[in-house]
């Protein structure tokens, strides 16, 4: 029960000296990777020659949103595998955290050739899909074909870094992006100014610090703590695909609502800045700057809540809703405080911090003016857009996935989108498109705080209360430990109770929840939700790849391990075939049945139609296949899996029977 222990710490320690320990480290590593996307504007910024000043910055902006292309594939398989190696960690399971590597690894290089091919092939329609003009579309597609011929190392090096992180290497993760960052940083000014390369040596700097991240990440793997690569380890495996393509789906939709808010914005700024005083280039450079600017406030606001999502995990899952209150409130003064300070800084001073940036425009004062208008309008409500980014990563860490999605999706797509696009017609000038950013937040943060005080209200005021205080381990003697899993409706916990009894073994089914809960610490409802047939389907399964799901599924797994220590028992469900896959002693059953027949016994048990009846089977069956798949990387059900697969309506008397008899040679 040491991970039990370790996470008792989370529910125990000041939350103030919790959030320290865990903010800070996320709050750098996310300042270090918004430097790197600044770097390259500012010295551009500063050009005089040809293709440097607002016009290279405009075409940065123009490629930047195609770069989180890159990043959002990369991204899904890196967090997703990073995800599934915690899980892989924590079941012991050596033979599918290699394999889940290796097939990331060449999926996104696959992807990446991809991408590569088709950005060649449809380079005038993509740029121009994303605001380039033909004052800009020249330099855009310069930057644009390096960039891009080197996708594979960056979305691999990418890639590879959270895997890093996730192999327990968070600082060696940090120094492979810093040295990237300080490379781009130290050859921007040699290669734009020195080689006169312009735009194009802004790019090649980028790709070096990209290949030097992507030379220490390899040589990690040499080294690894939790897993080794071999040759085999590349051969990509469709299931564990599957479940780190699930695991990382949030992260693929994040960075899919920026390219699709980058598109849009970008193709209005052209289309209303070719009205406008300001031309066409100087908007698409300005907003460009603005968003990078805006990304290192971001940064310091998400660093704070994603270092605080183990805190709020735990202490959700152990009822500790005091805790989960503090911490938020918490990490939401602090973003405040941040956000303010921004704000202040933006409306009174926004010129010294554009002109980091240069300008070398055609028209250096309509240039500032827009830029300062900018920065005043664009960025009035920042601190709303923090505190909605840190309320829907909350959503996120106490396991509500769809609440998350609902704050993030409505601020960003449903609302600032169309307002990007309604608005300038309204307005009739480009400066409707600034007012959407305000307009968005308002509506945003309406929505976000109106969930978070429904989500408080409906927690309650309780602590954790472990009612399982009463229930202990049952003694029992050495001998055949039997795990059931079964289809619903096949009256699998009846059979087993049936199997315990003719052996005279004990039996374990709910008390499993009170066991586990009694041990980690953690509140009863969150470790039965874990295992709970119903809800939605894709609440279900959302919600398996949370924190407090993570916590749940860990204490249920160490109770498992101590049950079977005891000696023969009869368990069924929470994947304990799986769990216990190293146990000399264990007997794997799998009950399956006809669908009539358990739709027949569902319909008795819980007087439901035969409608009811077959959505309640498919439901709780879609459940414990995704449960059993995440905890293993297998598929339920499937015979390979179990010793014995036996038809319940055979009558479960007589099955009870052959496996008891069964049992009984093996021991």
């Amino acid at each position: 029960m040491q991970n039990a222990e370790e996470n008792k710490y989370l529910g125990k320690e000041k939350i103030s000296k919790l959030l320290l320990k865990f903010s800070i480290p996320c709050i750098l590593a996310l300042l270090i990777t918004s430097l790197y996307n600044i770097v390259d504007q500012i010295f551009i910024g500063h050009g005089t020659a040809e293709g440097l000043g607002a016009v290279g910055n405009a075409a940065t902006s123009i490629v930047f949103p195609l770069t989180l292309v890159a990043v959002a594939l990369s991204g899904m398989f890196g967090d997703g595998t990073a995800a599934f190696l915690s899980i892989c960690q924590g079941r012991k399971d050596t033979k599918n955290s290699h394999r889940a590597v290796g097939s990331s690894t060449i999926i996104v290089l696959l992807l990446s050739v991809v991408l590569v091919a088709l950005g060649f092939i449809f380079a005038d329609q993509i740029l121009g899909l994303f605001g380039a003009s033909a004052d800009n579309i020249v330099y855009a597609k310069q930057y644009f074909f390096i960039i891009l011929s080197f996708f594979p190392i960056y979305m691999l090096g990418y890639m590879l870094n959270s895997v890093i992180r996730a192999d327990g290497s968070p600082a060696f993760a940090m120094i492979a992006t810093v040295a990237g960052a300080v490379t781009n940083i130290i050859l921007d000014p040699i290669f734009i100014f020195a080689f006169n390369w312009g735009i194009q040596g802004a790019a090649w700097a980028t790709i070096t610090g990209q290949i030097i991240t992507l030379i220490i990440s390899i040589i990690y793997l040499t080294h690894t703590k939790t897993f080794k690569l071999s040759l085999t380890s590349f051969k990509p495996q469709g299931q564990v695909l599957g479940n780190i393509a699930k695991l990382g789906i949030s992260t693929l939709i994040t960075q899919f609502s920026i390219v699709i808010i980058s598109m849009v914005c970008n193709k209005m700024l052209a289309t209303y800045g070719a009205q406008s005083e300001y031309g066409a280039n100087d908007p698409l450079a300005i907003i460009g700057i603005c968003m990078k600017v805006f990304t290192i406030v971001l940064s310091i606001a998400m660093g704070i809540i994603i270092g605080a999502q183990p805190i709020l995990g735990y202490n959700i899952g152990a009822g500790e809703t005091g805790r989960v209150r503090e911490t938020f409130r918490k990490c939401l003064t602090a973003v405040v405080i941040v956000g303010l300070i921004a704000t202040v800084i933006f409306e009174l001073c926004p010129q010294p911090i554009i002109a980091i940036f240069g300008s070398n425009s055609q028209n250096p004062e309509l240039y500032m003016q827009f830029a300062t208008l900018t920065f005043r309008i664009f960025l009035s409500l920042i601190t709303f857009t923090c505190i909605i980014k840190v309320i829907s990563i909350f959503f996120q860490a106490v396991g509500e996935p769809l609440k998350a999605a609902i704050v993030s999706l409505s601020r960003d797509i449903v609302l600032f989108v169309p307002l990007v696009i309604i608005l300038p017609q309204v307005m009739n000038n480009i400066n409707g498109i600034l007012w959407a950013a305000p307009v968005a937040d308002i509506i945003g943060i309406v929505i976000s705080v109106s969930l978070v005080v429904v989500y408080f209200r409906h927690l309650g005021h309780r602590n954790a209360k472990n009612t399982a205080q009463e229930v202990v381990l049952q003694p029992s003697h050495p001998g055949v430990v039997i795990t059931i899993a079964r289809q619903h409706g096949s009256q699998g916990k009846k059979i087993g109770e049936l199997v315990a009894k003719q052996l005279g073994i004990s039996y374990y089914y709910k008390e499993l929840t009170a066991l586990a809960a009694k041990e980690s610490g953690l509140d009863r409802e969150y470790i039965k939700k874990v295992n709970s047939n119903d809800g939605e389907e894709l609440a279900h399964e959302l919600y398996l790849t949370t924190s407090p799901a993570k916590y749940a599924i860990e204490a249920q797994d160490a109770v498992l391990k101590q049950i079977a220590k005891q000696g023969s028992c009869v368990i069924v469900g929470r994947a304990a075939d799986y769990v216990l896959r190293n146990n000399k002693q264990l007997l794997r059953v799998f009950i399956y049945a006809p669908k009539s027949y358990r739709v027949k016994n569902i319909m008795s048990m819980y007087n439901d139609d035969e409608k009811a009846a077959t959505k309640n089977i498919d439901r709780a069956d879609k459940n414990r296949a995704e449960y059993y798949s995440l905890i293993s990387g297998q598929k339920w059900g499937s015979p390979e899996n179990y010793d014995l697969c036996i038809d319940a309506s055979l009558g479960k008397e007589k099955v009870a029977a052959i496996i008891a008899d069964l049992a009984s040679n093996k021991a």
